[in-house]
């Protein structure tokens, strides 16, 4: 037994000249990792997960949850994380699983890409006093258009594909229900209406209660295809061929059973109590042709109104796949970087598979230019956006617009504890638990989402305006704005960007 000793990684503190005794701690922590009995509060720090409900929600502001000193290895290549990870599979044999994206210390080049802004031979726009246009439109363009006038101004002669218009550049990221609550999907939906925008219903199918939100919903259709029917994708506004996330690139999905109640049975049409497996490869899928057919069945099925989109996982050949796609028929390619997260994903998997989404979505913008077929599909990216500086400089780099899954289940109320597989989430978001699901008021998560997500559109356009210009789509892979810092040549390179310091 002391063999697979695994000091605790968090220390929960409780300052008893503070603490009132009212047990308040010990009903809201999911985790049980603190306990109320006889009148006495106690904490047990090996089930922490320091997803800080209790210190919210303490009136006297009595607890506190720190980090230990004592854990086990020095240094970063034995580090404490590595030696837990060997005690803990050679107790059980087992695939060790982690939730959100990687805790690998790699950069961001988010972070060390610099903005341009405009000084005196390309003045500055006031975002105050002058228009700023950050809607934008997703699925393919034709190459031409042809107008004619008419006696009441001008007439479109061109076919157009099937477009969606977005109010601003943020979508919300597929997760499933069965993932995370209705609370949190319908959160999520009612953030997407307000703001003229999608959310994604990830894997798990549609509930019946969202269906409403259909103008605002992406479904996806998976390999597993749960919930997959006719109804379903003409609920939708746009539909999404899940090959790969960023997390778990090559790997399936897996709902375990405990997670699956009535409600997500139904909506998956699976039994319930049952695990949700979605195999790694989708079965009528081995080439771009097979892709190509389930492209066009998908849009025969839909009257060819409908963008479908293919979300792939940022890997290293992500280019020509995403060529190859473009090719194949599809109206937007979804790109999920390194960093994204996840509700659960082989540890190993998350941390070594992929590549950083900035790098991704620069290959494969300068792939679909140079091949001149750039016009026929829409770039949709995530994997650790975190933030109205990050959205800019994805667009920059050539993405039409991005999607966020993290920040938007932060706003929710989510502390990234990293224990969504446990379902035990201690706010309401990736629980089934009935009394859980309660905490989360999906009328509270709409507000602060949308609140996030204005937040953003303000600073959005008011460094668009900085930098001269006044429209989303004169930032749209524009990367003369853009300047790095602290990178090789190489890296330079691929990013398709110059130095800082260098002039245009």
């Amino acid at each position: 037994m002391k063999s697979n000793y695994i000091p605790p990684r968090y220390k929960v503190k409780i300052d008893r000249d503070l603490c009132i005794q009212c047990g308040i701690c010990a009903k809201q922590c999911g985790f049980e990792a603190i306990s109320f009995k006889d009148g006495v509060v106690k904490a047990d720090s090996r089930k922490c997960a320091k997803c800080l409900r209790c210190a919210s929600y303490c009136p006297a502001g009595a607890i506190s949850i720190e980090e230990r000193n004592e854990r086990i290895g020095t240094g970063d290549y034995w580090s404490s994380q590595v030696i837990s990870n060997v005690i803990r599979q050679s107790a059980t044999g087992g695939i060790l699983l982690g939730a959100m994206g990687s805790e690998v210390k790699q950069p961001p080049y988010f972070d060390r890409i610099l903005l341009n802004a405009s000084q005196v031979t390309n003045p500055s726009i006031d975002p105050l006093r002058e228009p700023m246009e950050i809607r934008t439109y997703l699925g393919g363009k034709p190459e031409s258009v042809q107008v004619a006038e008419t006696e009441n101004g001008f007439r479109l002669n061109s076919e157009v594909p099937a477009q969606v218009r977005l109010d601003v550049p943020i979508v919300f990221a597929a997760m499933s229900y069965g993932s995370i609550s209705h609370n949190a999907h319908l959160a999520l939906a009612m953030a997407a209406e307000e703001l003229g925008t999608l959310y994604n219903t990830g894997e798990g199918g549609l509930h019946r209660e969202l269906r409403r939100f259909g103008q605002n919903t992406i479904v996806q259709v998976a390999s597993g295809r749960y919930g997959l029917d006719i109804d379903y994708l003409n609920t939708g506004r746009v539909i999404e061929i899940k090959v790969g996330q960023g997390a778990k690139p090559g790997i399936g999905g897996h709902l375990p059973g405990k997670k699956v109640n009535a409600e997500v049975a139904a909506t998956r049409m699976i039994p319930e109590g049952s695990d949700a497996i979605s195999p790694a490869p989708h079965h009528d899928v081995y080439s771009i042709e097979d892709l190509s057919q389930l492209i066009h069945a998908l849009k025969e099925a839909t009257q060819y109104q409908k963008p479908v989109a293919v979300k792939i996982a940022a890997v290293h050949n992500v280019a020509a796949i995403a060529s190859g796609i473009a090719r194949a028929g599809a109206d937007i390619i979804s790109i999920d970087g390194f960093r994204g997260g996840t509700g659960a994903a082989p540890v190993v998997t998350r941390d070594n598979v992929g590549i950083p989404i900035e790098l991704a979505l620069a290959v494969v913008d300068q792939r679909l230019r140079d091949e001149r077929i750039r016009h026929r599909v829409s770039l949709l990216v995530g994997g650790g956006i975190r933030s109205s500086a990050d959205v800019i400089k994805a667009i920059a780099l050539g993405a039409d617009a991005v999607y966020i899954g993290t920040a938007a289940l932060i706003a929710l109320g989510c502390r990234c504890c990293r224990s969504c597989t446990t379902g035990k989430c201690s706010w309401g978001i990736a629980t089934q638990d009935p009394e859980k699901v309660k905490r989360l008021d999906p009328y509270e998560g709409k507000t602060r989402v949308v609140n996030l997500v204005k937040a953003w559109a303000h600073e959005i356009k008011d460094i668009m305006g900085g930098m001269g210009l006044n429209t989303i789509e004169s930032l749209r892979g524009n990367r003369l704005h853009l300047r790095g810092i602290g990178m090789t040549q190489k890296e330079l390179d691929l990013l398709g960007i110059k130095h800082a310091g260098e002039g245009a």
